[in-house]
């Protein structure tokens, strides 16, 4: 049998809303002091339908040589094609969330994403989606690992059965069939956590913010136990075929790309997310048994 969802608190909107807003201020202070050289720039924007959102991002940073951290709370009504495709009992929608992806300057520095999101259709059904995923351009298995054993931590704090599903979920979904790899390391992705049926709102909420609590503690941590790293032409060139991949699976694959350009959201603010340089070399092949090969080998579903 299964359960009917339970519609949104009245006061659910608001209450996301303001959240999301105040983690997305959070976390760009976190970024910056991580960084210790750039600050962000902020862009506000309206939604053709309603709504609108506050896009930042971070240039030329000592650490950051591209990121981005926007906020959107935006309403309207969908298509009947696209109301089908997302299964909404009600075209009418609500969406907020606050999307993540930073672009370091050393190749030592992993690339990274996180997004939060809150959904709700016209009826008031609503759920929670989101993930977070680092994208190493060498991999340090340690590092990795430590990733991991932070983002399991938080999910447990929830449910012991979130992080082995939603581990599971990211290396399907942050996946370039195309290329037969894996984006990085992994990390978590859930969707559609649907309130009255996955958990109540405060339960799912809570779980939403943890997301994101972890995300900004474990990356600055990364970014500054990498920062002085030296590096060399070689591994940059290499970064500039990853951040390659990192392109072509956000502009062919990803689902938040897609729905943001089908609902008229903002370009720059969508294509935030790609790396300020990228390289396609042709036919490439690691030589064998080089640091290039080594991280290769990792990118791979169900490692780390």
């Amino acid at each position: 049998m299964t359960t009917e969802p339970t519609l949104a608190p009245a006061a659910a909107r608001a209450t996301v809303e303001a959240w999301m807003r105040e983690f997305q201020n959070w976390l760009c202070q976190q970024l910056e002091r991580a960084d210790g050289a750039a600050t962000f720039q902020e862009d506000q924007w309206a939604h053709a339908s309603g709504g609108g959102g506050r896009t930042r991002v971070i240039l030329g940073g000592a650490v950051l040589e591209k990121g981005g951290v926007n906020f959107s709370a935006v309403r309207g009504e969908l298509g009947a094609a696209a109301a089908r495709q997302l299964l909404l009992p009600d075209a009418r929608y609500f969406a907020t969330g606050v999307s993540v992806v930073q672009h370091p300057r050393s190749p030592h520095v992993p690339i990274s994403h996180m997004n939060v999101r809150y959904f709700e259709a016209g009826n008031g059904e609503a759920w929670f989606g989101g993930g977070l995923d680092l994208t190493p351009v060498y991999v340090d298995e340690a590092q990795a690992r430590w990733f991991h054993a932070q983002v399991r931590a938080a999910c447990d704090r929830h449910d012991p059965a979130y992080y082995p599903r939603f581990k599971q979920w990211a290396d399907e979904y942050f996946y370039l069939p195309h290329r037969q790899e894996t984006r990085g390391v992994g990390g978590i992705f859930f969707d559609r956590l649907t309130v009255g049926v996955d958990g109540s709102f405060d339960e799912l909420f809570a779980f939403v913010q943890d997301v994101g609590e972890v995300y900004g503690r474990t990356y600055t941590a990364l970014m500054r136990q990498n920062r002085a790293r030296p590096y060399t032409a070689r591994e940059q060139e290499w970064q500039a075929v990853r951040r390659g991949r990192y392109a072509e699976f956000n502009l062919a694959l990803d689902r938040g790309t897609k729905f943001g350009l089908e609902t008229g959201g903002r370009t720059e603010s969508i294509l935030m997310s790609l790396p300020p340089h990228a390289a396609w070399a042709y036919n490439l092949t690691p030589t064998p048994g080089s640091p290039e090969a080594a991280t290769q080998a990792w990118l791979r579903q169900g490692v780390a």
